[in-house]
């Protein structure tokens, strides 16, 4: 759900989602030391100052808020259907707990008790749940949504009325007002000359954006109307920015070569930012490798027993700058997948996938080995995946701006792969383009560690994994 939202760390996040954080947060404090006293007072135990306790209670808060980032509970369903919360809650507060008793053996001065825990987890959903059903409604009314007026009555403000259609959109479109800038689709669109004072007009309705959505706006743009309502304290967005803000990608039909040079974004003066990904990968990848190099050497022996041919397969990928690079995955595949070496689009239940590789790619397990390649620094755990040269030839003939996605590093999870798992074809293939230029764009370590978070979701959740 996208309602009116605030900018974190250059990503968009509505406010209905930053409160209801902000308020789960508190519940789950508030569940962490309920679970303490009442298991204190069952046992006799003397309550103690509540700063005595605060690692353990905190822990218990990042453990279970986590899980819910990460399983999808502030995700559209989860806002606006309570049996879809309860189902993610229940995955998310076990998740937590779960990983609260591994970390007990760990540091147990930093949990809870299990028992501590087993009162805290009951009623921390109990106090989530009873927050959605008291507003459920609310989060997703009026109160939260933005009120839009939209400049602009053609095809492109015919995509601002259907993305409103949509479930879970944030914005609400109050008046469509037609510039003579071409063929009208909005049929209730109000003519401009009907309006004496755009601007007046504008906070009449209780506007707090206007969306420029015009056809042809050589000898259209209405710079004079633009800047009265400007000065108001009325937003003005042009629409490439509003989809962008609105879907979470670059829309290829409205961006044009300008908006990509000159809006915010692809910024040079993030340095530390690559830095800090580097170490990152190297620690996560050195430890990755280490506690999974076992399910990597068992899964190869399976590999090999189950069909014939390697259990590992490397293949040439394109990377950084278009440079290319050998990706080392498990096989899960038959060995004649490819005929003559010819690259072949991955489908839905691809008959070349082996029993054992359906599993493995379900897993994720057969991603593992390629977490040598980040340590050597050729991929990262966090960016576009990396395509076959045939592949990536051919989709630069048909897409626009398919070469910038190799600005950044690849990954083996992204952006794309957390909001669109398909991609099977070349309009597949748009669709993620659209979301990999968002993350080049927008790229920050709060978005890279959103993403890791999330990639949860898809591993439990998988949708056809590929």
């Amino acid at each position: 759900m996208r309602g009116i939202m605030i900018r974190l760390f250059k990503h968009y996040v509505p406010y209905a989602v930053l409160l209801l954080g902000l308020l789960d947060f508190l519940l789950l404090l508030g569940a962490a030391e309920g679970g303490w006293v009442l298991r204190a007072r069952q046992i006799g135990m003397d309550v103690e100052h509540v700063m005595t306790r605060l690692w353990p209670l905190l822990s218990f808060v990042l453990a279970i808020q986590t899980a819910m980032i990460a399983v999808g509970v502030y995700g559209t369903e989860a806002l606006q259907s309570i049996r879809f919360a309860f189902a993610r809650l229940l995955v998310a507060v076990s998740l937590g707990v779960i990983f609260l008793s591994v970390m007990h053996f760990v540091g147990p001065d930093m949990t809870l008790w299990r028992s501590n825990s087993l009162y805290a987890m009951g009623l921390a959903m109990g106090l989530l749940i009873l927050v959605r059903l008291l507003l459920g409604s609310m989060l997703g009314g009026e109160a939260f949504k933005r009120r839009l007026i939209v400049l602009g009555a053609g095809s492109r403000a015919n995509r601002i009325r259907e993305l409103e259609r949509k479930k879970g959109a944030g914005f609400l479109v109050v008046g469509y007002i037609a510039m003579n800038d071409g063929p009208q689709t909005v049929a209730e669109a109000i003519n401009r000359s009907a309006i004496y004072n755009l601007a007046d007009f504008v906070v009449r309705l209780g506007a707090s954006e206007v969306v420029l959505a015009l056809e042809e706006r050589r000898n259209a743009l209405p710079l004079t109307d633009l800047l009265r309502v400007k000065t108001t304290g009325v937003h003005v967005n042009e629409i490439s920015t509003f989809l962008e803000r609105e879907t979470g990608r670059v829309d290829l039909d409205s961006v044009n070569p300008s908006w990509l040079i000159f809006s915010d974004g692809f910024s040079a003066g993030r340095r530390l930012s690559s830095i800090a990904k580097r170490v990152f990968d190297i620690v996560a990848s050195l430890i990755l490798l280490l506690l999974t190099g076992p399910v990597i050497l068992l899964a190869a022996v399976l590999v090999k027993l189950d069909s014939r041919g390697p259990a590992f397969y490397r293949q040439q990928r394109v990377g950084l700058f278009g440079q290319e690079f050998w990706i080392v995955k498990l096989r899960t595949m038959r060995q004649d997948a490819e005929v003559a070496g010819q690259a072949v689009w991955a489908e839905k239940d691809d008959p070349r996938i082996t029993r054992l590789g359906y599993w493995l790619r379900k897993l994720r397990i057969d991603e593992l080995p390629q977490t040598w390649t980040v340590l050597k620094g050729e991929m990262s755990f966090v960016g576009p995946r990396p395509e076959r040269r045939q592949f990536v030839e051919d989709l630069e003939q048909h897409l626009r701006y398919y070469a910038e996605r190799h600005m950044v590093k690849p990954g083996i999870t992204g952006w794309a792969q957390i909001n669109y798992p398909y991609g099977a074809s070349i309009e597949d293939a748009r669709h993620k383009l659209e979301y990999d230029l968002y993350y080049a764009k927008n790229y920050t370590p709060f978005l890279d560690l959103l993403i890791l978070v999330q990639t949860v979701r898809v591993i439990l959740w998988p949708d056809g994994a590929r």
